[in-house]
């Protein structure tokens, strides 16, 4: 007899196996932390596989152990299918090699009661009307909704406060003392709140933004317009003792007047009834290593307090009881010195000092220093409880400091400096005083001689920003030294789930422009590309090393060009120092992440994203939207323009972030581009004789390239996202997809007139009867627009085949004979350099038409470019050491190389074993 109930039964069974068949293996881009404070990570999807409207999804463990998930969108199909999804998974005690995710629909019996095991932990939310009040199962956070404190108070579970007045602090001077200026004004500044919001969903992650901008205390004298403005973020994640924290600060003063000499967050520590030998001071030093110290020390006395008196206190452990102490210790107390003051400095990349005092008024101690600070402080108590601090890539971003004050008192406290006031006040003002360049001509001259292209009033850093990361722990006692370190480590690189390349290639959700090294034939020579990518790769993260690319505004960058003579990178010449992304090293170093899952990689790429999104960009004022060209200083160059920040850049940390939220904010940013145009002409110092232009909304003259496709990332990505602007930016690219085609030689105009009301082309005022104009430029096709179009093209399946054609006959003829391209547009192309670059357009043209012959092409394009910004077969590929007197320090130098020749050919070698396969 069979049971009525089991075909409900096979039913169910059937659903869960369906469920089980769909789930996605995430694991860590390193190895598994030690402890799971939460995390929270991306995910692509196919078209048309999930609805968004009816899809949800849960997280096991490999043996289907139940694991706390939030999720949400992040990006869609056109046909409301899901795109990209974010996640967070709680903190957890137990932390798994990997996980599982699993997307489901309604009805779903066995995945439903899966989300219901998993729902014990969830974040408690109290919102009242002047505070917002958190509560992630180990630590409850007050956030004050107006006022100077961002977090008002942070308490443990059991109730211990641990952490009062978390506030930004901000020093600045009117004036550099050294240069012999006098009636210097020096002024401190606490952070205003102007606006506090929390993510809708907050079950498993909390996400509180406050903004505001930095005011004068209350005790200054001077008078000073608030400045500064900040946005942080702050992350909680259900079962965690972290508070992982995004701090962002864009630059509105004055280059000549407004000298940061300060800038921190600071938060005082409650230790009142904790007596002075339970106090426990912890500073991470090297690799890991600590600093035990406790406020008042009982080791090393001349009379043995005891062993277990020591050895408690060492391990910051409560005391035993004084009564078993050596009677002369315990009754000899007021002869030991508290030690009320510790500061860490990092002045360099190489090297920290440490020093402590027992109070203001007495001198500083000084204690062994070293090399690179791991950038953590504690202040706390056994019985009372306390706080960590610290800050990523401490020592990456020098100077950086970290102060504990009072710890003698009944509330010490803790400051994390971003920017070290023991340091130099920062200098953003330009390098040089214009060197008479005061015309276009003379620029122009000097641009010829330094490849900078200066003009006065743009090389500001007015608008340019700064983020970085700051992780907070919370604890009812002192934590073990091995369990600080350990939260030391994942401060400075944050545990990160990422799915394997084969699934991410699999969904063509990020480009299909890659796939992984196994799916390419395994001849020799595509062995020996992928040993020379390898190669570029190794390089790049050495030379970082090596040159100390480090410092507040330079960590993420890398150089442009190389000075055989002096055996360096051209730091101090013109357009050759900072790189500035200049032809994508970004989009090389994110597209190799992909393809082979590196993390050393993400790394590398992960710290471009935020200095060139940053740094590079510009955030208020005219320029907004807008990046700054290569040179000595990121922001030095006259050249603004949507090539430096496009998206294009920051797609992939976006979403493999499960859609980081300033990253987002930056992505939207670009959006404003439009304006900026109207306010900043590119062209404005080589337009042709007798071409009247007048910027205007509804007639920009745009190149395809380096302006418009910049541009057009921002809009897809809004689309994509469903943003504010989302059916503006789709209808803009339609009606591009439309017009575009209709100049008569389409991209080979190169330069026309754009509507950014409409997204509409038209032609040029060089040709306004549209008899068609012939501008190629090799920039054209080097900063993402191929990888920018071919998203279009995938995402936006009904786009108009004229306009596909049109990209794909431009990536055919860039590359052509001159006899074509005279047959074709009756003129052959005069600037067609950087072909290695460009041979990932001819291979694009093979894969789209099929033809062998072209493929064969792109891959001669590639190998025998004898340009100056190529790299070939026959160069070294490999360093030489260069040491003694020829060199500051020992280096491995390849002067053959260029980043515009290593990010071409990256991306050339990847895109081309992708479209066409390997050479024949």
């Amino acid at each position: 007899m069979v049971s009525s109930a089991l075909p409900g039964l096979v039913a169910l069974v059937a659903l869960a196996t369906s469920a089980a068949s769909d789930a996605v293996k995430v694991k860590w881009l390193e190895s598994p932390p030690e402890y799971n404070n939460g995390v929270t990570f991306g995910l692509p999807w196919a078209r048309g596989q999930y609805p968004a409207n009816r899809t949800t999804f849960t997280a096991s463990s490999a043996n289907d152990d139940p694991v706390q998930l939030q999720s949400w969108i992040t990006a869609y199909w056109p046909d409301d299918s899901i795109k990209w999804t974010g996640h967070a998974i709680a903190g957890s005690e137990t932390v798994y090699d990997s996980y599982k995710i699993t997307p489901s629909g309604p009805g779903n019996a066995t995945l439903s009661n899966l989300r219901r095991q998993t729902k014990a932990n969830e974040i408690t939310v109290t919102d009242s009307s002047d505070t917002l009040l958190v509560d992630t199962g180990k630590l409850v956070v007050a956030f004050p909704k107006a006022g100077n404190a961002l977090i008002s108070s942070i308490k443990t579970a059991s109730g211990k406060t641990i952490g009062k007045n978390g506030r930004l602090i901000l020093k600045s001077q009117s004036g550099i003392a050294e240069e012999g200026q006098s009636g210097i004004e020096y002024n401190d500044f606490v952070s205003k709140i102007s606006n506090l919001t929390i993510s809708k969903d907050s079950t498993t992650r909390a996400l509180i933004t406050v903004q505001g901008i930095h005011h004068l205390d209350g005790n200054s004298s001077n008078a000073h317009v608030d400045w500064l403005p900040f946005t942080v973020r702050f992350y909680l994640y259900a079962n965690s003792e972290a508070i992982r924290t995004v701090h962002t600060i864009i630059y509105d003063g004055h280059a000549k007047s407004d000298f940061i000499s300060g800038l921190g967050i600071k938060f005082d520590v409650p230790l009142t009834d904790e007596e002075l030998y339970n106090r426990h001071v912890r500073i991470a030093g090297v690799d890991g290593g600590l600093l035990h110290e406790a406020v008042q020390g009982l080791t090393g006395l001349r009379r043995d307090p005891g062993k277990d008196v020591r050895s408690a206190q060492f391990n910051g452990t409560v005391l035993p009881d004084k009564s078993t102490w050596d009677t002369k210790v315990a009754n000899g107390l007021q002869y030991i010195p508290a030690w009320n003051d510790y500061r860490l400095t990092q002045l360099s990349s190489d090297g920290f000092n440490l020093k402590k005092r027992t109070k203001v008024g007495q001198s500083w101690v000084k204690i062994p220093g070293g090399t690179r600070a791991g950038g953590l402080a504690y202040l706390g108590g056994a019985t009372v409880g306390g706080l960590a601090v610290g800050l990523r890539d401490f020592w990456k971003k020098y100077p950086t400091s970290l102060d504990i004050a009072n710890a003698a008192t009944d509330e010490g406290s803790i400051t994390l400096w971003l920017y070290s006031p023991s340091a130099e006040p920062l200098d953003v003002r330009p390098y040089h005083d214009g060197l008479g360049e005061d015309t276009y001509a003379k620029q122009l001259a000097a641009l010829e001689v330094t490849y900078e292209d200066f003009e006065d009033g743009y090389n500001t850093p007015y608008g340019i920003g700064r983020t970085n990361e700051i992780f907070i722990y919370g604890f009812d006692s002192t934590p073990s030294a091995d369990k600080l370190s350990a939260l030391t480590k994942q401060s400075n690189t944050p545990p990160v789930l990422i799915a394997e390349p084969e699934y991410l290639h699999s969904t063509k959700a990020i480009g299909i422009n890659w796939n992984t090294p196994n799916s390419t034939s395994g001849s020799a020579a595509v062995a020996t590309i992928e040993t020379h990518l390898n190669f570029l790769i190794d390089f790049y993260e050495k030379q970082i090393e090596q040159r100390r690319f480090y410092g507040f505004w330079d960590y993420g960058d890398i150089q442009h060009s190389y000075d055989a003579d002096r055996h360096t990178w051209r730091y101090d010449i013109g357009g050759y120092a900072w790189d500035n992304s200049e032809l994508s090293p970004d989009l090389f170093f994110w597209t190799y992440f992909l393809r082979t899952g590196r993390a050393d990689v993400y790394r590398l790429a992960e710290a471009q994203v935020r200095h060139g999104a940053e740094v590079d960009s510009y955030h208020l004022g005219n320029f907004t939207g807008l990046g700054t060209r290569h040179g000595v200083q990121h922001w030095g160059d006259s050249a603004k323009q949507v090539r430096i920040s496009t998206p294009v850049y920051r797609k992939s940390f976006y979403y493999l972030s499960g859609g980081d939220e300033r990253t987002g904010d930056l992505i939207h940013a670009v959006l404003e581009v439009e304006k900026a145009y109207v306010l900043v002409d590119a062209r404005r110092k080589v337009r042709k004789p007798g071409v009247v232009y007048v910027p205007d909304p509804k007639a920009l003259y745009l190149n395809f390239g380096t302006d418009w496709a910049g541009l057009a990332s921002a809009y897809l990505l809004e689309w994509e996202r469903r943003g504010p602007r989302w059916e503006e930016a789709r209808d803009k690219l339609v009606k591009t997809a439309e017009t575009y085609p209709l100049l008569k030689n389409a991209f080979v105009t190169g330069e026309a007139l754009y509507n950014s009301q409409t997204g509409a082309w038209s032609p040029p005022p060089t040709d306004p009867g549209n008899n068609g104009n012939i501008t190629i430029s090799h920039l054209s096709g080097v900063f993402g627009v191929l990888e920018t179009i071919d998203d279009l093209i995938h995402h936006y399946a009904d786009i108009p085949k004229p306009f596909v054609d049109a990209w794909i006959e431009y990536c055919y003829y860039y590359g052509a004979t001159p006899e074509e391209q005279q047959a074709r547009y009756g003129v052959a192309f005069a600037d067609r350099s950087l072909k290695q670059g460009h041979s990932r357009l001819t291979a694009y043209a093979a894969l789209k038409t099929g033809n062998a012959t072209l493929a064969a092409r792109a891959w001669n394009e590639f190998l025998t470019d004898s340009s100056l910004d190529e790299l070939s077969p026959d160069d070294p590929w490999k360093t030489e050491r260069i040491g003694g007197s020829d060199v500051l320090v020992e280096i491995d130098e390849a002067p053959w190389i260029s980043t515009n020749a290593a990010a071409l050919y990256g991306l050339s070698a990847i895109e081309n074993l992708a479209f066409v396969g390997g050479p024949k």
